[in-house]
């Protein structure tokens, strides 16, 4: 650790030490004038770009007018027309929600609000989850044991199920689905009663467990057995949605409709703001009082930061230029896959994609780290992820450009050809 940093408590892991002086676009600059292509989005965070001028200016023009209003107190006006915008952008059953601050929060949210709608108290999760770093959402976290590393004991009432991963198991999406049902069927009889479960979380793409999407099938099939046993189903898009997979939600590939939407990350492009989206009638069943928070939809600054990110991602094409730069991307990866037997897997959805290695069958973490340090010599920023941290994963912002993904897979190519030739 640098001296600059000594402050700092080392409970952070650091990919760099950058200490970056401003950032437009998908770059980041230092005070040398290095400049960084920036393929992490901060964890998908600045899906707008860095500093994009129209979210500049709503983060202006609000500062001067309101900073904060506390929600128990006040209303924020431009509060309330972010959420008659989430309501438009978001399925009919859908059209009331609660703001808060971090990704942890909303999906706290969204149990607590199960709970208390349902009168139940179980929870199932699925292996290979990140749902957070509070202790109930730890608790629901299945990807990396460090994110509950002797934390224990944790809340209780989570159950575990198979996520449909099929490059794991071998299969193809059809016999991974099929699996995948009969064990979630097998939970439902053999660990609890559904009697008992208030909800079924899921992440459509699962994030720190690997980016994997979930097939369609399994989500269609997930929706149709919640709804037989009168279990909520939540989708965590924390990660996924903000036009990430080409979609403003990722569960709409599926054609579904969720009973809870949780959002956060890229809904703000860079300012912390949060929130889940449910039905009038479901939030009815929410004790008034019994959640709430200091900031949770007071920061007019936020509020206006997100109003903007989403005229932002609807207006300029963000949407069609997700989809259309992650096929150009995942086919300039394929291409790759093809010369480097390492490189085991490589899928995702829209500008969510994931670089998979392996060696003779099992995961190759090291390999994945060399790689993304080489790209870091080249100031390339990557990130890893997955239960063995052997995935490399994509998250560029949604502005990307076609000769941007051009330049980033060259440089990746070249620290491919050094690590693994």
């Amino acid at each position: 650790m640098t001296e600059s940093i000594k402050h700092l408590s080392p409970v952070w892991t650091h990919l760099t030490e950058i200490q970056p002086e401003r950032a437009e676009g998908i770059y980041l600059y230092d005070s040398a004038g290095n400049r960084y292509m920036d393929f992490t989005s901060g964890i998908g965070v600045t899906n707008t770009g860095h500093c994009h001028p129209r979210i500049v200016k709503a983060i202006q023009d609000q500062c001067e007018s309101l900073i904060f209003g506390q929600m128990n107190i006040v209303i924020p006006p431009v509060s309330v027309r972010l959420v008659e915008r989430l309501n438009e952008i978001t399925p009919g059953s859908i059209d009331s929600f609660f703001l808060s601050n971090s990704g942890a929060e909303a999906v706290e949210a969204s149990i607590k609000l199960a709970r208390h709608a349902t009168g139940k108290r179980g929870v199932i999760v699925f292996q290979g989850s990140f749902h957070g770093r509070t202790a109930q959402t730890m608790a629901m976290t299945t990807s990396k044991y460090i994110y509950r590393y002797d934390y224990q004991p944790l809340p209780s009432g989570i159950y575990v199920a198979p996520f449909p991963s099929s490059y794991y198991y071998g299969w193809e999406d059809e016999e991974t689905t099929e699996f995948s049902i009969k064990q979630l069927e097998n939970l439902l009889h053999g660990q609890v009663d559904p009697g008992e479960v208030a909800a079924v979380i899921i992440e459509p793409v699962l994030g720190e467990g690997g980016y994997v999407p979930a097939p369609v099938r399994f989500l269609k099939e997930l929706r149709k057995i919640t709804s037989e046993y009168e279990i909520l189903l939540i989708v965590d898009e924390v990660q996924s949605g903000f036009g990430r997979t080409g979609k403003m939600f990722a569960f709409e590939h599926a054609g579904i409709e969720p009973d809870i939407i949780v959002m956060a990350k890229g809904l703000g492009s860079g300012m912390p703001i949060s929130g889940i989206g449910a039905s009038q009638e479901l939030m009815a069943g929410w004790k008034p009082g019994s959640h709430g928070g200091t900031y949770g939809g007071g920061s007019a600054v936020a509020a206006a930061a997100a109003l903007a990110t989403i005229e932002v991602i609807l207006e300029e094409g963000l949407l069609k230029n997700s989809t259309d730069r992650g096929v150009q991307l995942l086919r300039l990866l394929q291409d790759l896959q093809g010369q480097h037997s390492v490189l085991g897997d490589v899928r995702g959805m829209g500008l969510m994609v994931a670089t998979e290695f392996t060696s003779g069958g099992k995961p190759d973490r090291d390999t994945a780290k060399s790689i993304q340090r080489a790209c870091l010599d080249r100031n390339l920023l990557l990130l890893t992820c997955g239960t063995y941290e052997n995935v490399i994963r994509w998250i560029p912002p949604l502005i990307t450009t076609e000769e941007q993904i051009i330049a980033a897979v060259s440089i990746f190519k070249e620290a491919l050809t050094e690590i693994a030739s």
